[in-house]
């Protein structure tokens, strides 16, 4: 092979020529300079993300199992006469109120899917609340019913003549208040998300149902919780793991209270951090509920692996 054909190959790489029999081409050192280069440039650019990931989720997260690898911490906390009805508390508010407020959303969002201008109006409205800080949205609904100077209690005594219950003074009361103000906080929220699945559904489906002779209930049966039901399932999902570590709702609406008969696991692991000073107990307190959230964040990345692979 000429010597210049050689030389050529070194620098920009081999050509079509054959080289005799049992010999490999050589790596070109120019090739190999500049692949190290393209790595050192690649390394330079992923390592901010890195250091990011690296500073704001593993180091709090390892320093979280540190402060809570005691097993003494999880003893002294399930001794706790607050922490059984805490945990109860909790999954209640995260049963209810999102199940309720999911069931709910995707009901509204058939009431707006029909094309109207007052329904457009009404449902920019409706999306309000949502839109709100969340600090101001519950500290709105306390004092809506805070006692008998609250809006609710004013109400049911001008209109029907009726003294309103010390709302935060009954565990129940305040629990369901929790609930309320939470699922009227999200529900817009979750309603538009159905409202656009619902409309990329094509219209024909229900036009031949109702040849068929489905009726309105029916067309919704057959037609359309087939189609959102994946959707709706991760949305449950998404929204429960959402619902596990809110600390606003419950510690701006009813406090807690009364005497800590309506705490969560969010609050209650901030009482112990930051009121009884044991930042520890805290993250005692709110690692505990990974039991429930690690298999729901199981289940809802195998549901959107599943979606991933349908489409």
């Amino acid at each position: 092979m000429p010597v210049k054909t050689i030389a050529a190959n070194l620098v920009n790489g081999p050509t079509d020529a054959v080289l005799p029999t049992g010999l490999s081409p050589p790596t070109p050192p120019l090739r190999r300079r500049l692949n190290r280069a393209d790595q050192s440039w690649a390394l330079a650019f992923v390592a901010p993300y890195i250091a990011v990931f690296a500073a704001f989720f593993l180091y709090p997260l390892g320093y979280a199992l540190w402060m809570a690898g005691r097993p003494s911490l999880f003893e002294e906390l399930y001794s706790d006469p607050r922490y059984l009805p805490t945990v109860v508390n909790t999954l209640l508010f995260v049963g209810l109120g999102v199940n309720l407020k999911m069931f709910a959303a995707l009901l509204l969002s058939g009431y707006f899917v029909v094309s109207s201008r007052w329904r457009r109006v009404l449902l920019g409205v409706f999306f309000v609340p949502w839109a709100l800080a969340a600090a101001q949205a519950c500290v709105s609904f306390h004092w809506m019913l805070i006692g008998p100077e609250g809006l609710v209690n004013g109400l049911l005594r001008v209109l029907f003549g009726i003294e309103g219950p010390i709302w935060f003074n009954h565990r129940w009361l305040g629990l369901g208040a929790d609930i309320l103000a939470y699922s009227w906080k999200w529900l817009p929220f979750w309603t538009v998300v159905f409202l656009a699945a619902r409309m990329t559904i094509p219209r024909e489906l229900y036009d031949m149902a109702e040849l068929d002779g489905a009726g309105g209930l029916r067309r919704f049966v057959h037609v359309t919780v087939p189609l959102l039901a994946n959707l709706y399932l991760v949305c449950t999902l998404l929204s429960a793991l959402w619902a596990l570590g809110d600390f606003v709702t419950v510690y701006l609406v009813s406090g807690g209270g009364p005497a800590g008969a309506t705490e969560v696991l969010a609050t209650l692991g901030f009482k112990y951090a930051f009121e009884v000073m044991q930042p520890e107990l805290g993250v005692a307190a709110a690692m505990s509920a990974l039991p429930l959230l690690i298999p729901v964040a199981f289940v809802l990345m195998r549901r959107l692996a599943a979606a991933e692979v349908a489409l």
